[in-house]
């Protein structure tokens, strides 16, 4: 089993590797596989871009991200300022339905709702808008409306567990909970761990994935 300091060192030697980060602006602390993110960063993709560099690394069994976004006042938008640019982005993405979107800024921190068909187009929506000058989080609460049937759903995932040559799909078991997806059984990394998650909501009509894989213990 890897020790707290091997983790923490792999961290941050991670952090240093990644070209979007400067990784003497990001703290880092392990406890009992658990990692900590701390400091200040001048956008949110730098935010997420840190917290992915983390679950790449062994033995990390889940990351608390407490990274803050802050600005020099000269890049400082107003909400409304935001919200404008949050509109102009998502009517250029093609991917994006923005006709159905929602969206509300409050203190830097954008809210998109409403319905899409796809998680692809979900994600996407939140993908166009996290550069933006002023964003200082995105809570993305667009539904996922299924029109397919769960049996046809489950299949999907399935196949594409066995196609993968990141996941060993034999050990991983999926259930339908009615529009639920449930992914039981285990992987050999955080990684492999999201890997199948991402997976699963990759099929056709998938409206909500439950992830409880286990990790298992590293050497």
């Amino acid at each position: 089993m890897r020790t707290d300091a091997q983790i923490q060192k792999d961290v941050t030697d991670q952090l240093k590797w990644e070209p979007w980060l400067n990784a003497a602006e990001i703290g880092v602390s392990v406890k009992d596989g658990v990692v900590t993110l701390t400091g200040l960063v001048d956008t949110y993709t730098k935010k997420i871009v840190a917290e992915a560099a983390v679950r790449k690394i062994a033995g990390v069994k889940a990351v608390a991200e407490d990274i803050q976004v802050g600005l020099s006042p000269g890049f400082v938008r107003t909400d409304a300022e935001i919200a404008a640019e949050v509109v102009n982005a998502l009517k250029w993405h093609t991917a994006v339905m923005e006709d159905r979107i929602r969206i509300k800024v409050e203190g830097g921190a954008v809210t998109l709702e409403g319905e899409v068909e796809w998680n692809f187009q979900r994600l996407a929506a939140a993908n166009a808008i996290q550069n933006l000058i002023g964003v200082r989080k995105v809570n993305n609460f667009i539904v996922v409306r299924p029109v397919f049937k769960p049996a046809d759903i489950k299949r999907e995932i399935v196949a594409a567990f066995h196609r993968s040559a990141a996941l060993d799909g034999e050990k991983i078991k999926v259930e339908m909970r009615g529009e639920k997806v449930v992914l039981t059984g285990s992987v050999r990394s955080l990684v492999e761990k999201e890997d199948a998650e991402v997976a699963a909501w990759s099929a056709a009509g998938v409206k909500t994935v439950e992830n409880d894989l286990k990790v298992e213990e590293g050497e």
